[in-house]
């Protein structure tokens, strides 16, 4: 879902794309076509593939929305800027932390940010590889588990056949809103979607978009 010289898809086009995938996800499963018929196509929620979304993906690691949202924040404010690797660099460990982030995201950002400097995690080459590549460069990374590769995988690089299979709101939506049962593991749940190829990553947005309109939450923003 990336256009051919690696640069995100416009939102014209990856709207188009979703709206396509939720179609067809539609006419393959009952419980996804009940929610299409309900709630109409997801909201694309597209982050972009830089540094900044990389950041942001790790600082809401299991925490609340608005936790991550105010990390990233003070984030931006301990840099004076732009968070560029470079910038995180020269702030450090300590600068991160007088702005109230914990002494391990601080050190998650920073080692990190310090990859990108030296070369050895080329954000910009993700692009060229599969989605299994592109998973363990990432997760070679101290503070770069499973579900933050799927995530920058899916609201960063729009990947089109992406399963989170460690995010807590998909589980819960699928235990809802599909025949998968109300007492479903993750993995169990994952082995569920696996009937949504090559269209996860829009089966995902389907539930999530579900998720949040049972729960009056607002759609401009995205459910990470």
């Amino acid at each position: 879902m990336t256009d051919h010289d690696g640069t995100s898809p416009r939102p014209d086009r990856l709207r188009a794309e979703v709206t396509a995938a939720a179609s067809r996800l539609a006419v393959r499963d009952e419980d996804l076509a009940r929610l299409l018929e309900r709630h109409g196509p997801p909201p694309v929620w597209h982050r972009g593939a830089g540094f900044t979304t990389l950041v942001h993906t790790i600082l809401g690691q299991q925490v609340s929305l608005a936790s991550a949202r105010s990390a990233l924040d003070r984030s931006r404010r301990a840099v004076g800027g732009d968070l560029t690797p470079e910038a995180l660099v020269a702030t450090g460990i300590d600068g991160l932390r007088a702005h109230g982030l914990t002494r391990q995201k601080a050190s998650y950002l920073v080692g990190v940010a310090e990859s990108v400097v030296a070369g050895r995690l080329d954000l910009d080459g993700l692009d060229g590889l599969t989605d299994d590549e592109v998973i363990a460069a990432l997760v070679a990374e101290r503070g770069i588990g499973r579900w933050t590769a799927d995530i920058h995988l899916l609201m960063g690089m729009a990947r089109p056949d992406v399963w989170p299979s460690g995010d807590l709101a998909l589980i819960i939506a699928a235990r809802t809103w599909t025949h998968v049962g109300p007492t479903a593991s993750g993995e169990t749940v994952a082995q569920h979607a696996t009937r949504w190829a090559p269209d996860r990553s829009t089966a995902a947005r389907m539930l999530w978009h579900a998720y949040l309109l049972e729960r009056g939450r607002p759609l401009d923003e995205d459910p990470l």
